[in-house]
């Protein structure tokens, strides 16, 4: 069975997150996902604000109440907010069930300013996921962070284990950039399934440090299970990649919570 360590409530059918959810629990049991990670609500901006945060980590909240044995929710957080963010890490993870926190865009990951929330989920236990994109073509957001702004914060923080999305997207060049990083693994969601990704991962980092994700609704479950399925990798290496590594990094949080997988 798969783990899917990035899922998301916007791109698909449904007039609440509870319908959204119930649609994406009905394909991911087409694929064989056990499993659900969430971040962020229904509809996104790219410069939240205060408010933002709260209404799309309620939206999270509410879909996890009807699927709790399904899905696992991770708290919007941003650097822009860094008092919010840390009074949303209380709400939703001390005081509720979600088990990580997701920085987007709005506010480089290699500043300072950033610190408190990182200390605060590590204390918690929470996995800390960077949405991460090299891009080549104008269209870079902003504040949106490259695999060397997690390479700085990685380096500040090096006991604490950090999460690069999407591989950076330039894939090998986020995969070069953190190799020299242990407590850094890479999510390799959503990027075209091409041929040599997974094998690069794994060669360069090891497969304990690869994390399937999807990135659903905006990509599909199954043409992101193919980058895995079609890998020139051992079964092992799959499983690890499929299921394990993420079990791994979740279970710290899960025990504090009493939470039985």
């Amino acid at each position: 069975m798969i783990w899917d360590l990035h899922c998301h409530l916007s791109g698909v059918t449904g007039r609440t997150p509870a319908e959204r959810m119930g649609r994406l629990i009905e394909i991911a049991d087409r694929v064989g996902i056990e499993r659900l990670c969430f971040y962020m609500g229904m509809t996104w901006t790219k410069e939240p604000t205060p408010e933002d945060l709260q209404k799309q980590n309620d939206e999270v909240l509410e879909a996890l109440q009807h699927y709790h044995d399904r899905a696992f929710g991770f708290c919007y957080v941003s650097g822009d907010h860094v008092e919010k963010s840390l009074s949303e890490i209380e709400r939703c993870i001390a005081a509720g069930p979600m088990v990580g926190i997701k920085l987007w865009v709005a506010h480089h990951c290699n500043d300072p300013a950033i610190d408190p929330i990182i200390r605060r989920a590590a204390e918690l236990k929470a996995v800390i996921y960077q949405h991460t994109w090299l891009k080549t073509d104008g269209t870079t957001y902003p504040g949106e962070s490259s695999p060397y702004d997690l390479v700085e914060l990685a380096k500040r923080h090096p006991r604490t284990p950090l999460i690069l999305g999407h591989t950076g997207g330039q894939w090998e060049l986020g995969i070069r950039a953190v190799r020299a990083y242990p407590n850094v693994s890479i999510d390799i969601a959503g990027s075209d399934p091409t041929a040599g990704l997974v094998e690069m991962a794994v060669r360069e980092l090891g497969a304990e440090r690869v994390i399937y994700g999807s990135d659903c609704g905006g990509r599909s479950f199954a043409s992101q299970i193919a980058k895995v399925h079609g890998a020139e990798i051992s079964e092992r290496e799959k499983r690890l990649i499929f299921k394990e590594n993420l079990k791994r990094m979740l279970m710290p949080i899960l025990k504090a919570k009493n939470v039985q997988v």
